[in-house]
């Protein structure tokens, strides 16, 4: 029998991770974590970056005459980060373990939300739609790591503690997250996905993505007075390159996932440049 492909592998280690070991670590990170004005910093930071990450990269393809497929897969692969799958590993050897939470908190609270609503709406507005009857899209928020997220918070703020056992457990299951998001995101990546025709399209996104707003990032972080020692993990998350997720748009969407998916794989590469650079200059 043969064995699973790189995708079907990627498929199946990506749902054990959203279904399982995501929602573990969530509720282990936020149940402890110190919630209050910083995640609203980290959502207002978030939000603000991803939009104009959106507006600069629309107003792009405008006066590059870009057509609606690669215009919808051009905002995406510049405007959203890959905060959790890259910059979960990423920080948590750049910073520490502490710097799950910031990971976490910005996803939850600013990048997904922003994924699940703009996103999609980009991608519908610029792409294809063949369902007669779209899915509400808040409905894309009933998924384990947002359950998880406010069962989390409601026993973090009630002030109940957390079990030694369950402790434990949590923890073994979180340990397995950054491992199995670096292997899942390599084996998302393919120098065969790259389609040379798309390097003009791509060079705009390079230097919005890895370049261009983190330095709105780091501008806005101070903007919302987020403290120096969390300023950095934040706005290094924000640099993170283009999400893998933005490929399933694409696909659904009809968009141009040749596209998006060279932007992915240059992206990531070009970031092993970029985030010393920043993680220097930060």
């Amino acid at each position: 029998m043969p064995g699973l492909s790189a995708e079907q592998t990627r498929l199946a280690l990506t749902s054990v991770v959203y279904y399982v070991f995501l929602p573990a670590m969530v509720l282990d990170v936020l149940w402890k974590a110190d919630i209050g004005w910083s995640s609203f910093q980290y959502s207002m930071l978030g939000c603000a970056t991803i939009l104009l990450g959106t507006i600069f990269s629309w107003l792009l393809s405008r006066l590059l005459r870009f057509k609606n497929p690669q215009t919808g897969a051009f905002i995406l692969a510049a405007a959203f980060p890959n905060v959790t799958y890259l910059g979960l590993p990423v920080l948590e050897q750049a910073f520490g373990g502490w710097a799950r939470s910031v990971v976490i908190q910005i996803d939850l609270f600013a990048v997904a939300p922003m994924v699940f609503t703009v996103g999609i709406a980009l991608a519908r507005y610029y792409g294809t739609d063949y369902e007669e009857k779209p899915k509400f899209l808040l409905g894309y928020f009933n998924t384990p790591p947002f359950w998880a997220a406010f069962l989390a918070v409601v026993l973090n703020l009630n002030h109940i503690e957390a079990p030694e056992w369950l402790v434990g457990l949590l923890q073994k299951l979180s340990a397995a997250v950054a491992p199995l998001m670096i292997f899942s995101l390599g084996l998302a990546l393919s120098w065969k996905a790259i389609r040379w025709h798309n390097l003009p399209y791509i060079l705009p996104i390079v230097l919005l993505k890895l370049i261009l707003f983190p330095w709105f990032s780091m501008h806005l972080a101070d903007l919302v007075q987020l403290r120096d020692q969390l300023k950095a993990p934040a706005v290094m998350d924000l640099a993170m390159p283009s999400m893998v997720l933005g490929v399933v748009f694409c696909d659904r969407y009809r968009l141009d996932s040749a596209l998006y998916a060279t932007a992915v794989t240059l992206t990531t590469a070009l970031s092993f440049l970029s985030l010393p650079f920043w993680f220097d200059v930060l």
